[in-house]
């Protein structure tokens, strides 16, 4: 193999966690590649158009690089803006629309793209969650009109448009597209709201549906999907509504099958979390390294940007270390 193909570490993901770990990597002089899949921080690329972050900007910012926003709380756009400038501040050495096929392990990883191969010490994992949406495994769910991820409501004006979902995500879609002029309906399994919808927002989306302006199903799940119907199992029984479009707003998880064919194994318990040493970030293979969100396996309201941050000190010190001792 080519010596421009072997790594001290290749990171998989470039989202923002993804690269502060090619920042650590970069201060300690270890040789690295990012991979993406998609574009830079696809995942933030990917939210609503209109999205508001919960953070403040000093809390995703990373590298030393100053977050400057217009308010507070910066939106999606400032968010691409800014790890744009980071990449570019710390030339990060990112390659981007490449999709890791295979890790290996065979006295050092051999990693697999859809374009090359790659040898490396050391993997790390930063590839987040937001890549796979929990299915309804429902009748007409391939249909076009049922899209699980969400980016701007104007589509939507005059439609009939079901939000299935009950935390922030399906909130803040059904108030959006109600305010856009959408006819909205919400399905939820579960007797309420989410308790941990945001406290400014909760008493918005509660109102709206007391007085009717938001029409909610609780303790209900859809059974079928077709071109101008939707069929409801509710509490008073079947229910068929007119429909034009079902927004799934699911919640997502981590491709469990990437990780277990990599040889990291999944925790039994109900979170599926991925095994790790938390003081060290390291996996149960040697040499392979989690960061970020996808250390919580299904737990994806543990981690984010502004508290996984550290990870990328924390694993690129030990990784250092061992180079150190090695040379």
């Amino acid at each position: 193999m080519s010596e421009k193909n072997k790594y001290d570490i290749i990171i998989i993901g470039g989202g923002p966690i993804g690269l502060a770990c090619g920042i650590e990597a970069e201060k300690k002089g270890l040789t690295y590649r990012i991979i993406e899949k998609g574009c830079l921080v696809n995942s933030l690329y990917n939210y609503p158009m209109n999205m508001t972050f919960f953070s403040t900007s000093e809390k995703l910012e990373i590298g030393g690089v100053p977050f400057i926003s217009h308010n507070s709380k910066p939106t999606r756009s400032e968010a691409l803006e800014y790890y744009r400038r980071v990449t570019t501040t710390w030339d990060l050495k990112v390659n981007l629309y490449e999709k890791v096929e295979s890790v290996k392990n065979d006295e050092g990883f051999i990693i697999k793209t859809d374009k090359a191969t790659y040898e490396s010490e050391h993997v790390i994992l930063a590839t987040g969650f937001y890549d796979l949406p929990f299915l309804l495994n429902v009748k007409g769910e391939d249909l076009p009109k049922v899209k699980h991820y969400y980016d701007e409501p104007h589509p939507y004006f005059g439609q009939k448009v079901i939000v299935i979902g009950a935390a922030n995500s399906a909130v803040d879609v059904a108030l959006e597209t109600y305010r856009k002029g959408a006819e909205v309906t919400m399905v939820v399994r579960e007797p309420e709201i989410n308790p941990r919808v945001k406290y400014w927002v909760r008493p918005d989306i509660d109102n709206r549906i007391k007085e009717g302006s938001i029409k909610a199903y609780f303790n209900s799940s859809i059974t079928e999907i077709r071109e101008h119907e939707v069929d409801i199992q509710s509490p008073e029984g079947p229910v068929t509504i007119d429909n034009d479009f079902v927004l799934a707003m699911t919640g997502y998880q981590p491709s469990f099958p990437f990780l277990e064919g990599m040889g990291i194994q999944i925790g039994d318990d109900d979170m599926k979390t991925p095994v790790h040493n938390p003081e060290t970030m390291e996996t149960n293979v040697s040499g392979l390294f989690l960061a970020g969100v996808v250390c919580g396996g299904l737990q994806t309201n543990k981690w984010f940007i502004e508290n996984s941050r550290i990870h990328a000190e924390v694993i690129i010190e030990q990784i250092a270390s061992r180079e150190l001792n090695l040379s």
